[in-house]
C-alpha cells in the first residue's frame, strides 16, 4: 500500500499545484458549494456500498476496497473539487495576501485528506473486524493521516521554507533564491531534511517504539554486528502490527532504523528473522536508499527537460492549431492543459514502470544478498512461504513494486543452484543504473540544444495567423479583422498577403486614412519589388494626409513624393511631419536629407543588387 499511496499522493499534489487560481470561479459560490456537498455525499455512499460487501471483511478484500476508493477519492478531488468547484480559488485566501502560497498547498493537501477521511470513516468497522482493534472514528482517521503524511511531508516542509525565506528582507538571501543556484540550494535543503529529520519524524508518526530489551534484541544486534551494520531496532505497528513485513530507513548510521512488525517477530524463527534482517541490510549495503532518492529526483529532471520541447513541438503543428481555432480554445488554456496532461502521464509512467522496474530489481538484489550474508537462502524462502500462506495464499500474485512472492522464491532457489545468478543480477542492476544516468545526461545535453523557444514562438505565431484568418473568413464584412491580419502578415514579412488583406479592409472602409497610409507605405517600401506601385501610393497618401495630417502619415506622403520624383514636395512634406510630430523631428529631417542625397531609382537598384547578392551567396 505504501508505494500505491505514494503514487496517489504524487498525482494529487501535482493536480493541485498545476491548477491555476482563476480571477473569477467557473460557477457561483452557491453552485460550487452544492456540487462540493454532492461529491462528499456521493463518495460517502460509494464507500458504504463497497465496505458493505462481505469480501471486505478479509485483509485482502479490505486492502482491495481501500485501493479502489482511494483512486475514486483522487478522481473526485481532481474533477469535482478542483475543476468544477474551483477549490483553489477559495483556498487562496490562506496565502495571507500571496505572502505564503505554500499554505494554499497545505490547504489543498488537507482537502484531499478530507476526501480520504470519508473513506476511512466508513472503513473503520471493517478494519476493526479484520485487525481486531477498536478505534473511535476521529482516532482512526488521525491514525491513517499520520500513516500517509510522510509521503508528502518533504514537499510541505520545503514549500513552507521557501516562502518563509522569501519573506526575509535580507538581500543576499533573496539574491540566492533568484539566482541559478536557487534550485541547487533547495535541493541541498531537501537532502538535509531527508537525511537528518525525516527518519525520526516518520518513526514518530508511525508510532514505532524501540524493540524491548531481551534475548531477541541481543541476538539481532549480534547479527547486525557480524554484518558490520549499525541501526536501531524498532517495532512497527503497521495495521496493528499484524502485517508480516519489515523495513529500513535512514541514510546515516546514527539515524538508521530497522522496523519489524510484531507479527513477523512472532511468526518467524530466529534463522528466518536473521534472513529478513539480512535482506534489509542488503538494501543499505547496495545503497538502495540513496538510489531511491536519486530516482525520485530524476523524475523532476526528466519532466523538466522533456515537457516543454514535446508540448511546443506538438502545439506548433498546423493540424493542432486548426483544431484549437475551430473549437475556439485559447492558446493559454491548451498550453496549461497539455502541460498538465503530459506531466501527469509522465509521472504515472515513470513511477509505475521506470521507478517500479528499479525497486523490483533492488528487492531482488536484497533477496540475493541474503545468500552471501548468511550462506544460504533457505531461511528466507521459508519466511516467504509463511508470509504467502498467512497473507491469504498470495504466492502467485504479481506486484508492480516487488516481484511476486512466488517469483522471489523461484529466484532464490535458482541462485542456490547457480551461485553466478547473484553476480549476474548485480551486473544487470549496475548496467541499468548506468543506462539510466546515460539517458539522463544525453537528454540534458540534447534538449539543451533543442530550439524550444523557437517552437514556442512558432506556436504563438501560427495560432495568431490561423485565428485571424478564421475570423476574417467568418466575418468577411468586418474590416478590423482584415486589418489585423494584414498587420500580422506584415510583421512576418509576408508582404503579398499583407497587401491583399489591407486592400480587402480598404474596400470595406474606403474612408479610413490609416488603411490608405499602410497600403501606400507598403507600395513604396516593400522588400518584394514587384509589389511596388509609387503612383498608386501617392494617390492614397495624399488623401490620407488630407484626412489625417499626422507625422507618420505625412512621412508616408513624403516617401511617395520621393518615389515619384517630386523631391521638393517630399522635403516639404517631411518638414510638415516634423512640425506635426516634434518628438520625431530628427528622424523626419534625416529622411529629407536622404531624399535629396539619393533618388528612388538608385534606392531600388541598390535593393535589387543586395537581393541578388543574397541569392548568389
Amino acid at each position: 500500500m505504501i508505494y500505491t499511496n505514494l503514487l496517489l499522493f504524487l498525482v494529487a499534489v501535482f493536480l493541485f499545484t498545476m491548477d491555476a487560481v482563476p480571477e473569477v470561479p467557473m460557477l457561483p459560490g452557491w453552485s460550487a458549494l452544492m456540487i462540493f456537498v454532492f461529491t462528499v455525499v456521493g463518495l460517502d455512499r460509494l464507500c458504504v456500498y463497497q465496505f458493505s460487501r462481505s469480501s471486505t471483511l478479509t485483509s485482502a478484500g479490505y486492502f482491495s476496497a481501500e485501493k479502489r476508493l482511494s483512486i475514486a477519492s483522487l478522481l473526485v478531488f481532481g474533477f469535482g473539487a478542483l475543476y468544477l468547484c474551483d477549490a483553489k480559488y477559495y483556498l487562496s485566501i490562506l496565502s495571507l495576501g500571496g505572502h505564503l502560497p505554500a499554505l494554499v498547498n497545505v490547504g489543498g493537501l488537507a482537502l484531499f485528506l478530507a476526501y480520504l477521511s470519508i473513506m476511512w470513516r466508513v472503513a473503520r468497522r471493517n478494519y476493526q473486524h479484520v485487525f481486531g482493534r477498536s478505534y473511535q472514528p476521529l482516532g482512526f482517521i488521525i491514525n491513517n493521516v499520520k500513516a500517509n503524511l510522510p509521503i508528502v511531508l518533504p514537499w510541505v516542509v520545503l514549500s513552507l521554507c521557501y516562502d518563509l525565506l522569501a519573506l526575509i528582507p535580507y538581500h543576499p538571501i533573496q539574491a540566492v533564491l533568484a539566482s541559478q543556484w536557487g534550485d541547487l540550494v533547495f535541493f541541498v535543503m531537501f537532502l538535509l531534511f531527508v537525511v537528518l529529520f525525516f527518519p525520526p519524524l516518520v518513526r514518530w508518526l508511525w508510532g514505532c517504539r524501540p524493540l524491548p530489551e531481551g534475548d531477541l534484541k541481543d541476538k539481532l544486534q549480534r547479527f547486525c554486528k557480524s554484518q558490520n551494520f549499525k541501526a536501531e531496532l524498532f517495532l512497527w505497528p503497521l495495521f496493528e502490527g499484524k502485517v508480516l513485513t519489515a523495513g529500513v530507513m535512514g541514510l546515516l548510521p546514527g539515524l538508521r532504523y530497522v522496523l519489524l512488525t510484531p507479527a513477523i517477530i512472532q511468526t518467524m524463527t530466529m534463522e528466518e528473522l536473521e534472513s529478513v534482517m539480512a535482506h534489509e541490510i542488503g538494501h543499505v549495503k547496495r545503497y538502495h536508499l540513496l538510489l531511491y532518492l536519486m530516482l525520485i529526483c530524476g523524475f523532476s529532471v526528466f519532466a523538466g527537460l522533456l515537457a516543454a520541447p514535446f508540448i511546443y513541438f506538438v502545439l506548433s503543428q498546423n493540424v493542432v492549431i486548426d483544431q484549437m481555432v475551430n473549437f475556439g480554445v485559447s492558446p493559454d488554456t491548451v498550453e496549461t492543459t497539455m502541460y498538465g496532461v503530459v506531466i501527469l502521464t509522465a509521472l504515472v509512467i515513470y513511477f509505475r514502470f521506470i521507478f517500479g522496474y528499479f525497486i523490483r530489481n533492488f528487492e531482488r538484489q536484497a533477496d540475493l544478498h541474503v545468500i552471501s550474508a548468511v550462506g544460504t537462502g533457505r531461511a528466507l524462502i521459508s519466511a516467504f512461504e509463511k508470509i504467502s500462506y498467512m497473507s491469504g495464499n498470495i504466492r502467485d500474485e504479481k506486484n508492480w513494486h516487488h516481484f511476486g512472492i512466488g517469483e522471489r522464491i523461484d529466484c532464490l532457489v535458482e541462485a542456490e543452484r547457480e551461485p553466478e545468478k547473484s553476480r549476474k543480477h548485480d551486473i544487470k542492476v549496475r548496467n541499468s543504473l548506468i543506462g539510466y544516468v546515460a539517458v539522463l545526461v544525453i537528454a540534458i545535453a540534447l534538449l539543451g540544444q533543442y530550439p524550444t523557444g523557437q517552437h514556442h514562438q512558432e506556436y504563438k505565431e501560427n495560432y495568431t495567423s490561423a485565428y485571424l484568418i478564421k475570423k476574417a473568413a467568418d466575418e468577411p464584412e468586418n474590416p478590423a479583422w482584415h486589418q489585423l491580419l494584414a498587420t500580422f502578415m506584415l510583421s512576418k514579412k509576408m508582404e503579398a498577403e499583407a497587401l491583399a488583406a489591407y486592400e480587402k479592409a480598404y474596400s470595406l472602409e474606403p474612408a479610413n486614412p490609416k488603411l490608405m497610409n499602410n497600403i501606400a507605405w507598403l507600395l513604396v517600401t516593400s522588400e518584394d519589388l514587384t509589389l511596388r506601385d509609387p503612383l498608386k501610393a501617392l494617390t492614397l497618401a495624399r488623401t490620407a494626409a488630407t484626412l489625417m495630417p499626422q507625422g507618420y502619415i505625412l512621412d508616408t506622403l513624403a516617401t511617395a513624393y520621393w518615389a515619384n520624383g517630386f523631391i521638393e514636395e517630399a522635403v516639404d512634406a517631411e518638414k510638415q511631419a516634423a512640425f506635426a510630430d516634434p518628438g520625431q523631428r530628427n528622424f523626419y529631417m534625416s529622411q529629407a536629407e536622404r531624399f535629396m542625397r539619393e533618388s528612388y531609382e538608385e534606392s531600388v537598384s541598390r535593393k535589387e543588387s543586395e537581393q541578388q547578392n543574397v541569392i548568389e551567396g
